[in-house]
């Protein structure tokens, strides 16, 4: 359900969801993350980490989320590179002077998952996803996820 805060103590629908009298409800900002993306991606993730069936080799599990937030998620909120002049912090890649834009001279730092607004997350998510079922993953937590989301 989505709803718009209109004023004091009153809001208005935006979806085909009707509130029910005497329920409690959660509510987060429509435009941030949620809290079922965050339980959501995790064990997503977990399971493709478990089944072996990617191609990033022998890694542990934190080098796993990142290279897959690196490549299926929001990419790098910064970067450092070194310079001729010292160390150097640019916040989009195209500030990086071509000389300093290798392996060698440039890192990036990834956007925190806690960061992702909603939208990114839902895009990350549905990369994965598609990603592992290209990979062959067909496992029965994989299976259990993918029919928790059509519900």
């Amino acid at each position: 359900m989505m709803i718009l805060i209109t004023g004091d103590d009153t809001y208005c629908v935006q979806s085909t969801d009707t509130p029910v009298v005497g329920q409690r409800y959660n509510l987060e900002p429509a435009d941030e993350g949620t809290d079922k993306q965050n339980r959501l991606f995790h064990p997503l993730i977990m399971e493709w980490y478990k089944t072996g069936l990617h191609s990033y080799g022998n890694v542990d599990y934190e080098k796993f989320r990142e290279l897959i937030k690196r490549d299926y998620g929001a990419g790098f909120e910064s970067f450092v590179y070194a310079s001729t002049d010292g160390i150097k912090r640019a916040q989009y890649y195209e500030e990086i002077p071509e000389e300093y834009r290798n392996a060698r001279y440039t890192m990036g730092k990834l956007k925190s998952w806690a960061k992702y607004t909603k939208k990114e997350r839902k895009e990350t998510i549905d990369k994965v996803i598609s990603a592992m079922m290209q990979c062959g993953v067909n496992t029965k937590k994989f299976n259990e996820i993918l029919d928790g989301i059509e519900k």
